[in-house]
């Protein structure tokens, strides 16, 4: 049973900064668990689950089940959203949290297909799912924790917490691999055997730390109120309450579009980067680098995007959450046209420029969505609004594009991959433009 103060009395004053650290705690822990498949995907899958494909077919099947959770993940904010505009922000968090590292770890203890045969693939779908699942559920809420905490006037700046997940476990991830590859050897059969497998069984230390910090946390003001408002209207009208899902398709079908395509590009940029890009940086066809220098480099762009989500989330303060997001757009576009070229050169000066501008157009616009996404929707269904926009964008941008890469670039060559992600820029920037402006919004108001 929630804890919470009975509605209508003040809450106990509950430190913003407790919120912020459990909202990025919760954030970092999902997302770690979801990029060590991501690098997992491109450096080692395709010689432990898909041997027989050979190298390019393992890539193509390999990157196809990280596709998998993207698929899974709007069916995640619809679940959850579900849960956590009906029962509350914190148990849901929790709920994605327990399953996320449940499904993580199993992965890490998965028999390859040499041992098991093509049950591997099979199961690894399956575990894949699940993570795409937990965390179809999980950036909503997580990002609800800080902006239904925060003062309008500052909600660009405390929505930025959750969003240094992404950057936090990405450096997370890559060290993990580095320090393992570095330990056992790049080429060592110990690495494919087992070496790979000890970033996924991490994974349960932190876990452990993230509960203890949702733990002690209390449900958000606005969720109370809403709730509050939910139980009166419900006792008036018997049988008479919608589902989340039905009241945001039904209430604010544009924004949860809009919202979606708004931030396809965000998606794209980020997951060629930290996926497509690994693999593209070890490939004797792509940048042709040592595996330590890719995952080095990884570290270094973390570093750089994280600091870029911070600032740009302190702007949208100032000059409003579209226009960060657009020129965000803008530059996407020029880049894209760039990006594999530059690539194509080989050099690691030249890849890690590539991936550290690649990841700072995408946090530029990545910084304030943490506010502009929850400020867009109504109260009574701002969880699963927010969460479908979200994830609506994950399939289209986070899927899409790392799967029909390496067929463009063998067919095209990479400069097909570029104005792919050119046109994701062109996408987003018509949808943002279409959204309206949401900074200093009072959320508190949105309670009916």
């Amino acid at each position: 049973m929630s804890t919470s103060p009975p509605i209508g009395q003040k809450s106990t004053q509950v430190p913003l900064a407790r919120v912020a650290a459990a909202s990025c705690a919760g954030t970092t822990i999902e997302f770690y668990d979801f990029f060590i498949y991501g690098t997992a995907a491109a450096l080692v899958f395709p010689k432990v689950f898909f041997p027989a494909l050979g190298a390019t077919a393992g890539t193509v099947a390999s990157f196809a089940t990280f596709a998998v959770a993207f698929f899974a993940r709007p069916v995640g904010a619809i679940i959850f959203g579900h849960y956590g505009d009906r029962i509350g922000r914190k148990r849901t968090l929790i709920s994605t949290l327990l399953l996320m590292g449940v499904a993580t770890v199993l992965i890490g203890l998965l028999p390859g297909a040499g041992t098991i045969g093509v049950a591997a693939p099979l199961i690894l779908v399956f575990l894949r799912f699940c993570q795409g699942f937990a965390v179809g559920g999980e950036w909503a809420g997580a990002t609800l924790l800080t902006a239904e905490y925060a003062p309008k006037e500052k909600r660009g700046l405390y929505g930025v917490f959750p969003q240094l997940g992404p950057a936090i476990a990405f450096a997370l991830s890559s060290a993990t691999f580095l320090i393992t590859g570095l330990v056992m050897g790049d080429t060592d059969e110990a690495f494919l055997t087992y070496g790979w497998r000890i970033p996924f069984l991490l994974s349960i230390l932190l876990i452990a730390v993230g509960l203890w910090v949702r733990l002690s946390i209390e449900e958000t003001p606005a969720f109370r109120a809403v709730a509050q408002a939910r139980a009166t209207a419900d006792a008036a009208t018997p049988g008479g309450s919608r589902l989340p899902f039905l009241e945001a398709i039904r209430a604010q079908p544009r924004e949860v579009l809009l919202s979606a395509g708004a931030l396809t590009m965000l998606f794209a940029f980020f997951y060629m980067g930290t996926a497509y890009l690994t693999a593209y940086g070890t490939k004797p066809e792509g940048a042709a680098l040592p595996r330590p220098v890719v995952l080095s480099l990884g570290i270094v762009a973390a570093v750089i995007f994280a600091a870029a989500i911070v600032i740009s989330g302190i702007l949208s303060d100032r000059f409003g959450r579209r226009n960060v997001i657009r020129v965000s757009c803008v530059a996407a576009i020029v880049w894209a046209l760039v990006l594999f070229p530059l690539l194509d050169t080989g050099s690691a000066l030249a890849f890690g420029i590539g991936l550290s501008v690649t990841l700072v157009i995408f946090a530029v616009s990545y910084g304030p969505a943490g506010s502009y996404l929850p400020e867009l929707f109504s109260a009574r269904h701002r969880y699963t609004g927010a969460g479908l926009g979200y994830n609506l964008a994950g399939v289209l941008g986070g899927a899409i594009p790392p799967l029909l890469a390496p067929g463009l670039a063998a067919a095209y060559g990479s400069i097909a991959i570029g104005v792919m992600l050119a046109f994701t820029g062109v996408l987003s920037l018509v949808c943002v433009s279409l959204l309206r402006e949401t900074r200093n919004h009072a959320l508190e108001h949105e309670t009916a």
